[in-house]
């Protein structure tokens, strides 16, 4: 397909107003947005102007007056579902705020609304001009220009759209209106957010990606892909370029289609009138730039520039990038087991929520996917909420690799209710998707199922949309334990849980511990820092926070399943001891967040290399919210990464040292492709009050490339606290540490009635003690900063020095705007939440745009489990 990157963004600057009625204008209105001027080029509608029907009750043909006088309507960016747009323009106040959400008008929005535009052209004679939607309008639409209805679309959210307008623009000022009806995920292969968060009360409903207007001669150019076919030596690569051109005119016309990848190529070909061909050309190249995901190499990019002329003249023109890589999926002990490149590949990801409102943010975009590389994840699962281009190019410039599919739980699953019109738009919403996706080499692969398999005739409906992109990466029948004709077994598990377990679950060999491939997998309630949960809940709220946890959440899931903490806070209080206040509650959140979400991380990497059901690959639900939530994510709606997030990322480094919760033994996970040799680990078991129990040396250590080592069993030593310490170092030939991991751990374990799990979730019959990290004593930690600037960003440096006699116990790091301001965020740290005993020190860094500090001198706030808040100047040197 077309990408928007062929011709520049005409942007204009649309002015805010409030919802009233509009007419009939004597003058015209100014035009916002020129159409396209000359052949192969294109231009994105850069907003629009919307209003209710409920105000707006002219017909489609008279709204659609370039004459008519919108002024009074709401100016929306372009990509604005109805909420999203108004919301833009201030209509209302802090939705993220307590139930504020809960108040919205939802009868606002069973009514249509209308999106408005005006523009200029000047069409030559022997142009085309076509209107293009990127994907469906989100409920159904019906389309009109210039007092024309020139179109309805399906209610589908994917599919595209193409329609010919060139009898219907005119030279001078035209006007195109859209009329977006409501929808509803229930009856509609749409959106819905199930039991993700608070559902928006417009569904959703609206013009949530690109229109455009393309301007063609003769012969158009359309869906432009390259077949790759990559060596098992990677030294050459076979491609093949296609794309579909069609004749616009009622005579036979011959174009030439040419174009370049590292060298120049053309074919002649004649169209019959009105006819389409798909061209083909077969091009090789030697020692091609191979893509690899970023853990394994770098990322390098071809780029394609296509065009058809006639008689010498462009007639239309396309481009893309595509990377080369190979991608194979197969069965290993039943689970769904990945290669790239030919090298086993072990997916580590997140499940990805689009905002609640479906806005486009580049920014946050950017930071996000920043903080999955932070992280140490190596893929991203989108379920149902598909994304735009810019999405797939910054996966692709990242090497970070991306699993879409279709959603679970709405109308989607729903496949008896299907009627004839439903399988139409599966299938184009196959195709679309699997046009836009095809030339990306971040593409893991895809599924056409999330909690069910489809049946055979969806099946085909998904098989054959997909067939017309030339689709090439692995087809995946369902993320849950099923098959479909075709496709065959997934290898997938679904098994949970979904909700809190201890760390010592992922050891297990039941339901979702780390064997296999557990398409979406997580420990529940992720509880952020009090600095975010101050933005987002009342004072009532945050009191019933911590202390009633059989009162359900707003800022919970609006099932009963994921609406209160109770066993989170149950397991909280019998590990760690009650809770005496929110602050003490948020300490004690962060440690439990850290522990249970490293151990699922470093469980699945142990794995990976066992003889018998290995771990595959492992999701985790999730990666990040819609909307601000207490559950599910590595990082909270602010951007303000915490406990789950730093338990993530100790887990996820590339040369990991790590404790196993079943065995005691220790592993060594290596991401990388090559083995490391000369390492050392040092293993320090220390009570809470500081004794040292055992502290032992194994030298000569090699971690296998891209795989799992394990090591000798930590003996335990006698006399141990109930409440425990042990200290993990890995040190290369040189005796430099490279990983530093630190467990507190319990002489009573924590167990599970496996024989009551249902599918969230598995109880808990017996606690840990880790009380005596209540009783650690005052911790003294010297701490000094030191802030430096290039470009845009600053990076704050943070020494953290041990001169007290007891351990300085889950020092917390966080960067201020001034001495009393809020976190500073986006950020990522080298490393946070640290533990250091006395006569230790370790030194982060945090790195963000300076611009996030707003004026102000950078702070840094240190504060401990056992060690008083202290905030000492970082400024600029």
């Amino acid at each position: 397909m077309l990408r928007r990157s062929q011709v520049p963004w005409l942007v204009a600057a649309l002015g805010m107003a409030l919802v009233v009625p509009a007419g009939i204008s004597d003058a015209s209105v100014p035009p916002r947005v020129a159409a396209p001027a000359a052949p192969g080029q294109v231009v994105t509608v850069p907003g629009w102007k919307l209003q209710s029907s409920k105000t707006a009750t002219q017909a489609g043909g008279t709204l659609s007056s370039p004459t008519y006088d919108d002024s009074s309507w709401t100016s929306v960016p372009a990509r604005s579902t109805v909420m999203g747009g108004l919301i833009s323009a201030g209509k209302y106040g802090d939705l993220n705020y307590s139930t504020n959400l809960k108040n919205v008008n939802k009868s606002d929005f069973t009514v249509p609304w209308w999106y408005r535009e005006t523009f200029t052209a000047s069409p030559a004679a022997g142009t085309h001009t076509f209107l293009r939607l990127d994907n469906g309008i989100i409920g159904g639409s019906e389309i009109w220009l210039n007092g024309t209805r020139i179109g309805v679309t399906d209610t589908g959210a994917y599919p595209s759209h193409e329609f010919d307008v060139t009898g219907t623009i005119k030279s001078g000022t035209n006007a195109l209106a859209v009329k977006a009806s409501p929808a509803d995920p229930k009856k509609q292969l749409s959106i819905s957010w199930v039991d993700w968060t608070q559902l928006p009360p417009d569904n959703n409903m609206g013009i949530w990606r690109d229109v455009q207007l393309a301007e063609t001669g003769a012969v158009t150019v359309r869906n432009t892909r390259v077949v790759t076919s990559l060596a098992a030596d990677l030294r050459s690569a076979d491609l093949t370029i296609k794309a579909e051109v069609t004749n616009n005119t009622n005579a036979s016309v011959t174009t030439t289609v040419a174009g370049t990848v590292d060298a120049a190529f053309s074919q002649q070909v004649t169209l019959a009138a009105n006819q389409t061909k798909t061209v083909s050309i077969a091009q090789h190249l030697a020692n091609p730039k191979v893509w690899w995901p970023y853990e394994m190499g770098d990322q390098p990019m071809y780029h394609l520039a296509l065009t058809a002329s006639v008689d010498g003249k462009v007639s239309d023109s396309a481009a893309t990038d595509f990377g080369v890589r190979d991608v194979k999926s197969s069965m290993k002990d039943g689970g769904m087991a990945f290669t790239v490149n030919g090298k086993p590949f072990l997916v580590r990801g997140g499940g990805w929520a689009s905002d609640l409102f479906l806005r486009y943010d580049q920014q946050k975009l950017t930071d996000q996917l920043d903080y999955v590389r932070d992280l140490g994840l190596n893929t991203i699962r989108l379920e149902g909420k598909e994304e735009n281009d810019e999405f797939y190019e910054l996966a692709d410039k990242l090497g970070i690799m991306v699993m879409p599919g279709w959603e679970c739980c709405s109308y989607w699953q729903s496949y008896g209710s299907w009627k004839a019109a439903d399988h139409t738009v599966a299938n184009a919403s196959a195709v679309t998707e699997g046009l836009r996706l095809r030339n990306h080499p971040s593409v893991l692969g895809f599924y056409i199922g999330s909690d069910t398999a489809p049946p055979a005739a969806v099946e085909k409906d998904y098989l054959d949309g997909l067939k017309v992109s030339d689709w090439q990466a692995p087809i995946i029948s369902s993320a849950a334990k099923a098959s479909s004709p075709v496709t065959g077994a997934s290898g997938n598990k679904m098994d949970g849980p979904y909700w809190w377990i201890p760390p010592n679950y992922w050891y297990g060999s039941q339901l979702g511990g780390a064997f296999g491939f557990a398409s979406e997998v997580g420990p529940g309630p992720t509880v952020p820092d009090a600095d975010a949960l101050k933005k987002y809940l009342s004072p009532q709220e945050l009191s019933d926070l911590w202390q009633n946890g059989t009162k359900a959440q707003y800022h919970l899931s609006p099932s009963a399943e994921f609406s209160k903490l109770g066993s989170f806070l149950t397991a909280l209080g019998k590990r760690y001891g009650t809770p005496k206040s929110l602050d003490d509650f948020v300490a004690k959140a962060q440690l439990t967040n850290y522990e249970v979400n490293r151990a699922q991380f470093e469980a699945f990497g142990r794995n990976q290399s066992k003889s018998g059901k290995p771990a595959t690959g492992v999701i985790y639900w999730m990666l990040n919210n819609p909307w601000p939530t207490l559950y599910w994510h590595l990082y909270d709606y602010s951007m303000q990464p915490s406990g789950s997030y730093f338990g993530a990322k100790t887990a996820l480094r590339p040369l990991h040292v790590q404790y196993s919760y079943d065995d005691s033994t220790v592993a060594l996970v290596n991401t990388g492709l090559s083995a490391q040799s000369g390492l050392s680990v040092q293993t320090t078991i220390f009570n809470t009050d500081g004794t040292v129990k055992s502290d032992t040396t194994q030298t000569g250590v090699t971690a296998k490339a891209n795989g799992s080592t394990s090591l000798p069993r930590i003996a335990s030593p006698s006399g141990l606290s109930s409440t425990y310490f042990v200290r993990l170092l890995l040190k290369d030939s040189g005796g430099k540490v490279v990983d530093r991991n630190v467990y507190w751990l319990s002489t009573k374990a924590d167990t599970m009635d496996y024989g009551k799990s249902t599918w969230y979730d598995t109880p808990q019959t017996g606690y840990a003690d880790l009380s005596g990290l209540q009783n650690l004593g005052a911790g003294k930690v010297d701490v000094s900063a030191s802030t430096t600037t290039s470009g845009d960003r600053s990076t704050t440096s943070v020494k953290l020095t041990n001169n007290g006699t007891k351990v300085a116990f889950f020092l917390r790091a966080t960067v201020r705007k001034g001495a009393s301001g809020d976190e500073v965020a986006p950020v990522t740290w080298s490393d946070d939440y640290v533990t250091i005993w006395p006569g230790e020190t370790v030194t982060v860094q945090a790195d963000y745009r300076t611009a996030e500090l707003g004026g102000a001198t950078p702070n840094v706030q240190v504060a401990g489990v056992n060690v008083a808040a202290r905030t000492v100047a970082a400024a600029p040197r």
